[in-house]
């Protein structure tokens, strides 16, 4: 039997104000650099859309491709779907969205990698999350307390029922499509093992690594929280190595991880932490053997999830993540050190009206500048949008 809740919904929301900041034994905040942040824009041409879990990626070429769950009325729903827009001039103007994968249950994260070779490689995962409220809104009778306008109720149903339930469940999981001629044209979609919102990342041997958790599992199968690997250019997928799990700690509480090649031949990847011991942070784990086997996941003292990872064009490592309680937001550590350290928090953006925002990723321009791009529920803007920040490191 195959479990129908997606990862996100087992997650609990970390209460603002819950958590302190404790640095762990491998970790000492250091100065922060500031940021001059030159602007912040909403990108996305379609406000009466929900737009959630964007990933950008700089081409080889200086194009930007960001990807995202859109098509949705709301955080959980049946109509998700991955949609896509270019920028050829630094995110200064963006193409009209292109849906990428549209199946018929919810598409939601997408992450987006260009390898070495060229081929863009988009994941995605599919959830059933939205079926229990739908359930119960089935059972209520009009005019009670929580009942769904009619209309809703109907075309909630009739996305469901486009499958029946046995081919929903078949639909479960995280899936991945290729593209080996810049996007014009992309693969049917194929299962991957792994799931986490910013997809796989390129090591220097040519391998991809993805480091993710298998989300759906068979109620009898082991939680995996570690890496995969591929050595065709992302055609095939193989399970590399098992990151353990911290002493007390339960790995079924470890979400949404994101890995990159550090400057010094280790790995980092970057966990979203929701175990009672630093909960709502971001532990960190490494590795020294091209992923074959990982330190014990540890505090790096930053409260935030999840986390996106870039390596700049100096060496240091710059990581992204929401934070979500007062001052909602957006924020950035720079590591010197190849992510042995990290800085205190530089501010990307404050003004959030509430929690439902962030999965920032960022990339950095020709010029040195950075590009950020999170999703995120404002006042002006009720349905989460695709907000875009340009900035510096100063």
């Amino acid at each position: 039997m195959t479990s129908q809740i997606s990862r996100r919904s087992m997650m609990k929301q970390v209460a603002a104000g819950s958590a302190v900041v404790v640095l762990g034994s491998h970790a000492t905040a250091h100065a922060a650099p500031t940021a001059k942040v030159e602007s912040i824009e909403v990108i996305s041409p379609q406000p009466d859309l929900y737009c959630g879990w964007p990933t950008v990626t700089r081409r080889k070429n200086g194009q930007l491709r960001v990807v995202w769950s859109g098509g949705r009325e709301t955080h959980v729903c049946p109509f998700g779907r991955v949609e896509s827009m270019i920028s050829n001039d630094d995110g200064k103007t963006w193409s009209w969205p292109r849906v990428l994968i549209d199946s018929a249950i919810d598409d939601r994260d997408a992450g987006i990698l260009e390898t070495e070779k060229g081929t863009l490689i988009v994941t995605t995962f599919k959830s059933l999350a939205y079926e229990p409220s739908l359930a119960a809104a089935e059972k209520r009778k009009p005019g009670e307390p929580g009942a769904w306008p009619a209309d809703k109720l109907k075309h909630w149903q009739a996305a469901r029922d486009r499958l029946s339930a046995k081919d929903r469940q078949a639909q479960l999981g995280p899936w991945f499509i290729r593209s080996v001629d810049g996007g014009i044209s992309w693969s049917s979609p194929e299962r991957i093992l792994v799931s986490s919102p910013h997809g796989p990342t390129q090591l220097a041997d040519g391998r991809l690594l993805y480091a993710g958790k298998n989300v759906l599992k068979k109620v009898s199968e082991k939680t995996f929280v570690g890496v995969c690997d591929s050595s065709d250019d992302g055609k095939t997928w193989n399970r590399l190595a098992e990151i353990p799990t911290r002493p007390g700690d339960d790995n079924n509480n470890y979400h949404e991880l994101y890995a990159i090649e550090t400057g010094d031949n280790r790995i980092v990847a970057q966990i979203r932490n929701h175990n009672k011991k630093n909960s709502g942070e971001t532990l960190q784990s490494e590795s020294s053997d091209g992923g074959k086997t990982w330190s014990v996941p540890h505090s790096i003292g930053v409260w935030g999830l999840p986390s996106h990872l870039l390596k700049l064009k100096d060496g240091r490592l710059l990581m992204t993540y929401g934070y979500r309680r007062k001052p909602y937001g957006n924020q950035a550590r720079v590591s010197e050190d190849h992510g042995r350290t990290w800085s205190k928090p530089i501010t990307i953006s404050d003004d959030g009206p509430g929690g439902d925002l962030g999965y920032p990723s960022t990339v950095q321009l020709a010029d040195g500048s950075l590009l950020t791009i999170w999703y995120e529920s404002m006042k002006s803007h009720p349905k989460a949008v695709l907000r875009q920040a340009r900035w510096q490191l100063q």
